[in-house]
């Protein structure tokens, strides 16, 4: 089945698209527009730069070939969490310990910048405090208070230890024997959020187009023409924010960037409502939860009372063909109480990865820029992405260029033998975590 026949199907039993159905639709592009910038892709990478761009007085047409949150900005499990993907030292390792401190600082803000527009543009999004880092051994438990005390000793970040003897307080699950609890980190409806932000765009003087796949991209000079089906935008700067999607679907546009990053499907499950006493009784301290395995789970509490729960990965386009009974038995693997819980929505997508696991974000030519490999961690940095790049844009580039100095490797195997060479990888990284 072709990429987007799988992805569609994917989105069909998402508990998002089942409590934040869309509003109206935005119309696809017709005829020839011209703005100051042009941004291709609806997510929230590329929203968050609509918002800040007309809040410097730029003009701003965006370009989502689906409808506005299709990809993993609307269907993600939810959490925002401080840091990147990749561990602190690997950040250090290229750019020194005092960037790396930067980059930290920037992805605190990237959380406190959710917040704010929350506020701002009264977005009901269900953000609730808090994050939660557990272990399921001894040696990933000393691993994650390693990090623990890396961000307090380097970084002067100090997040909450928790020993076994005290995690009934905090999580009811025998698989832990440790955890780490940070204050500052969160999660939300990402949907609901997406939808918000589209809407504070739009409110701005962004014109959004949805349905206007772009299909070719021709830099002229001091101006660069997109080209859809049915029409055309010229701008002086463009922002490809279409991240694994563009690549997949586009990969004419920038082909230079599509082997630095690789879709990986991602499966979440949401079960029926739990009541308020029983879901509550799962995670008393109401926050999203994370394992340090390589290949990890995770999961939180809806506002609904559901245990919402997510984990299973794919490195091929395939979905898992027992996907919800699959997902049950791995929630309940978690949470026995949960084993005759019914499964309501099971759903997933692709998210793309880089070869570090950093995030790449740069520029092709002047006025060409792009954003991508958030690697299952773009929740918060999406939102801080956008801001950095509309700040390069009008001629601030000092926070962007932090990002854009790490540098990326291509994943190996060209485009038909990079899936089964990560599939190998990663299954040797699976069996890691299981021993």
């Amino acid at each position: 089945m072709p990429f987007l026949e799988v992805d569609r199907e994917l989105t069909r039993l998402s508990y998002y698209d089942a409590t934040a159905p869309r509003g109206p639709a935005h119309a696809p592009l017709q005829g020839e527009v011209q703005a100051d910038v042009a941004i291709v892709g609806g997510g929230l990478a590329g929203l968050s730069a609509a918002i800040e761009l007309r809040q410097r007085g730029l003009g701003v047409v965006l370009l989502e070939a689906q409808h506005i949150g299709f990809g993993a900005s609307g269907r993600n499990g939810g959490q925002a969490i401080h840091g990147l993907a990749c561990d602190p030292p690997t950040i250090e390792a290229e750019l020194g310990l005092d960037e790396a401190r930067r980059v930290w600082t920037m992805t605190l803000q990237a959380i406190d910048l959710i917040r704010q527009r929350c506020s701002r543009f009264g977005i009901d999004a269900e953000w609730h405090d808090g994050f939660l880092g557990v272990a399921v051994n001894e040696r990933k438990a000393r691993a994650l208070r390693e990090g623990v005390d890396h961000l307090a000793r380097h970084y002067g970040y100090e997040q909450q230890w928790i020993e076994a003897p005290e995690l009934p307080r905090w999580i009811d699950s025998p698989r832990y024997v440790a955890a780490a609890y940070d204050a500052r980190s969160g999660h939300l409806h990402p949907l609901k959020y997406t939808q918000g932000l589209a809407r504070a765009a739009a409110a701005l003087g962004a014109t959004l187009h949805e349905g206007s796949a772009v299909t070719g991209l021709q830099q002229r000079g001091d101006e660069v023409l997109l080209t859809t089906a049915q029409g055309r935008a010229r701008a002086r700067q463009v922002l490809l924010a279409g991240n694994v999607y563009l690549q997949e679907f586009a990969p004419q546009l920038a082909p230079q960037l599509g082997p630095r990053v690789m879709p990986v499907g991602t499966y979440i499950v949401c079960s029926e409502v739990l009541g308020a006493e029983r879901a509550a009784a799962l995670v008393p301290c109401g926050a999203a939860v994370c394992d340090n395995n390589f290949v990890l789970d995770y999961f939180r509490p809806t506002a609904d009372h559901r245990m919402l729960y997510g984990g299973r990965a794919s490195y091929t386009t395939k979905t898992p063909a027992d996907l919800a009974a699959g997902m049950q038995r791995q929630m309940a693997g978690t949470f026995p109480q949960l084993r005759d819980v019914k499964v309501e929505y099971a759903w997933g997508g692709f998210v793309d990865i880089s070869m570090s696991r950093a995030p790449d974000f740069g520029r092709l030519g002047r006025n060409v820029y792009y954003l991508q490999g958030f690697s299952g961690h773009g929740l918060a940095l999406t939102g801080l992405a956008g801001q950095v790049v509309a700040e390069a844009m009008a001629g601030d580039a000092g926070r962007f260029d932090v990002f854009a100095r790490l540098k990326h490797r291509r994943f190996p195997g060209g485009r038909l033998l990079r899936m089964p060479a990560l599939a190998l990888g990663m299954a040797y990284y699976r069996l890691r975590d299981l021993l």
